[in-house]
């Protein structure tokens, strides 16, 4: 219950800040005064760490821009709708954003399968679309006004497959995917093809469906396979789950997973079971850039003191690498946003120097995050 009141009392303040933020012009325009931008995000429901944390970031970067002054001369109207982490929401909120409230930009989702349902809607009305985590290939393929400030799963496949042989000295892995999640199967897909390029073998393949809580069945199977270690690119809610019934059965062989375990959930989910397991993502609140550090501070004054993830970190870096295009377009009419956004490079961002390439996608490092002692732990940097 103490979990689930906190998390209310973090909704009900994102509520009230984004209120604030919206100014009081007209409620869906903002006012010949205001440049409106909206965003959808999963706020509740069974993915809402990963939406919250990344609302977060964008609020501050929100508030930010306000207090020097908005853009283009006007204060921002910051528009954001909930989608709870439901199948066919984000399709209906895009609309919603783009033909009542007449927002200049979208920002959204963190989830690839979200982001997929409501990119063909910005697309064909030719708004511009920034995904601060998305990292299907899929998302920015729906069309020229669609981007990533994120890395995409080809390069967070590979990259995990290289740290499974050089770091975890696996040569046969398991992998253990969600069949309801685009994200968790192109990630798949994307590690096992370098991982068997590179010698090594995969002695297991089992599937579960998001949402599902007993895991034991696949997990006895993946044992009875005896692999070095297990690969489980899925979302933090079952990630959790699996670690704890894999300990719970006697597997003792490293678990890890990509950027879609990254959530303090994770850790109350499963607990002392983590120990010893490892995820790829996108920033580390450890670095002491000071930019980093900045932020940091005032994600933890905003939050009851709590850390920044990575979600947080790439919402914030979504609404400012928009806000510098509309600043070096001078305007938010479509065409001329979408070919400033294009023209981004070498912005420097939280998780890095951000710059999009042809297909609107960022080329970045990744972080490997370890748990050790009941916290998430820095690894190492792995550059493109």
């Amino acid at each position: 219950m103490k979990n689930t009141r906190l998390t209310l009392i973090s909704t009900a303040a994102v509520l009230l800040t984004a209120a604030l933020l919206a100014g009081c012009g007209d409620s869906s325009s903002g006012g010949p005064d205001a440049i409106s931008i909206g965003e959808y995000a999963s706020l509740s429901g069974k993915e809402a760490a990963f939406g919250q944390s990344s609302h977060r970031g964008t609020l501050i970067a929100m508030e930010e821009l306000n207090a020097a002054g908005g853009l283009l001369g006007k204060k921002i109207n910051f528009i954001f709708e909930d989608n709870r982490s439901t199948p066919g929401e984000s399709a209906t909120i895009a609309k919603k954003l783009i033909t009542r409230d007449h927002v200049v930009a979208v920002l959204g989702e963190v989830a690839s399968g979200r982001s997929l349902e409501a990119g063909p809607i910005c697309q064909a009305n030719k708004i511009p679309m920034i995904s601060p985590s998305s990292t299907n290939p899929k998302v920015t393929e729906t069309g020229d006004y669609i981007f990533r400030v994120c890395f995409t799963d080809p390069f967070q496949g590979k990259l995990l497959a290289e740290f499974a042989k050089r770091s975890l000295k696996a040569k046969n892995v398991a992998v253990f995917s969600d069949v309801s999640a685009p994200y968790s199967m192109g990630l798949a897909q994307f590690f096992k093809e370098p991982f068997a390029a590179n010698g090594g073998t995969i002695v297991s393949e089992q599937k579960y469906t998001g949402g599902d809580k007993d895991f034991k069945a696949q997990l006895t199977a993946i044992k009875a396979a005896n692999p070095d270690a297990i690969f489980v690119p899925g979302y933090y809610t079952e990630a959790g789950l699996i670690v704890s019934q894999a300990r719970q059965l006697g597997i003792t062989v490293p678990l890890f997973g990509g950027d879609g375990w990254e959530a303090p959930e994770l850790l109350q989910i499963a607990g002392p079971a983590l120990e010893g397991t490892y995820y790829s993502t996108h920033f580390s609140a450890e670095n002491q850039d000071p930019n980093i550090q900045k932020f940091v501070q005032s994600y933890k004054a905003k939050n009851n003191g709590e850390t920044p993830d990575a979600m947080a970190a790439l919402g914030y870096d979504s609404a400012m690498v928009l806000a510098d295009a509309i600043k070096r377009a001078g305007t938010t009419e479509s065409a001329k946003l979408r070919e400033a956004i294009a023209a981004t490079k070498d912005y420097a961002g939280l998780t890095g120097k951000t710059t999009l390439d042809a297909q609107r996608n960022a080329t970045k490092s990744a972080v490997i995050i370890t748990v050790k002692d009941g916290k998430f732990k820095y690894l190492e940097t792995i550059a493109p």
